[in-house]
């Protein structure tokens, strides 16, 4: 039974979901940002709960997470690609104890060992081209850098140091100019749902904003070069500009780098991809993985 679960957030649900009855709570494996649950009901149907719990202070830092993803659900519901429907929020915690966002199950599974992985680059490709396709019109968060440009330094543990200098001065010049659309902000294998072959859904919507295209292009880019490798990760950025007509530049992806890695702690395996079935990366693997992205820049 719903043990994990405090009886102030079973209230909530019993008020925003007045016609069926729970029937089981199981917590979702891959979250590093908050708890995800997946509920199902005595009527079959099934919702995703995802309370935000985990890091205080993110919460701290921005207190309408929970606002935040109910209106990039209802936002992202305009593209031509499935994405949870939004059943109730509650924005403060008031109701639950902590902020909350309840939305529909979709069908699917993470599947970060897929049998064609060029296909499946391809169809990411073309999923976030969809993305950025949703009109950005009075939609209110915009994309802001994570990393502080102005105090970027070379990282300890690299072994391309001249070239991260060469980032740096790249980063902390003039910023390409951009048509702002909506994206993602957080667009990568472990967000995306796959049934019989095919994009199923796209997940984790708490980050969307109003801004470049190549940011979330950059992002992807970065993960799937950890992940698979360097070829991999550009065929993925090829596969983009097939579907778009978008010519990367290298200052994003070398933004999106600099956002990982802020800070003096050496990268890490993300904990999510093991999670999702993703074995055999080690941290030395992912910082050499890092350092040949970066080197691979044209910039």
């Amino acid at each position: 039974m719903p043990s994990f679960l405090t009886p102030q957030t079973l209230s909530w649900l019993g008020r925003v979901v007045p016609d069926a009855k729970l029937g089981r709570v199981q917590p979702l494996a891959g979250s590093t940002s908050a708890s995800v649950y997946r509920l199902d009901f005595t009527n079959r149907s099934s919702a995703v709960l995802r309370q935000f719990d985990v890091l205080p202070d993110w919460l701290k830092l921005e207190p309408d997470l929970a606002l935040h993803e109910a209106r990039s659900l209802e936002r992202a519901a305009q593209m031509n690609l499935p994405t949870p429907k939004l059943l109730a929020f509650d924005e403060s915690g008031k109701e639950c104890g902590v902020p909350s966002v309840l939305m529909s199950h979709l069908a699917g599974t993470v599947e970060l060992n897929p049998p064609n992985l060029t296909g499946e680059l391809d169809q990411l490709a073309a999923a976030l081209s969809e993305i950025h396709r949703v009109s950005p019109t009075d939609f209110g968060w915009a994309y802001a850098p994570y990393a502080d440009l102005s105090k970027l330094t070379v990282p300890t543990w690299t072994t391309a140091p001249q070239a991260w200098a060469g980032a740096i001065e790249l980063l902390q010049g003039p910023r390409p100019t951009f048509t702002p659309c909506f994206i993602h902000r957080d667009f990568h294998p472990a967000n995306v749902l796959r049934q019989s072959g095919q994009v199923s859904g796209v997940v984790d919507w708490v980050n969307a904003c109003v801004g470049p295209a190549a940011a979330d292009v950059g992002h992807c880019h970065l993960n799937l070069a950890q992940m698979y490798g360097l070829e991999a990760a550009d065929t993925f950025k090829a596969a983009y500009a097939r579907h778009t007509g978008h010519r990367q530049e290298p200052y994003w992806d070398a933004l999106s780098l600099a956002d990982l890695v802020d800070g003096p702690e050496p990268p890490k395996v993300y904990a999510g991809w093991p999670a999702f079935g993703l074995t055999g990366l080690t941290d030395e693997l992912i910082r050499a993985r890092l350092d040949a992205f970066l080197l691979s820049l044209d910039f």
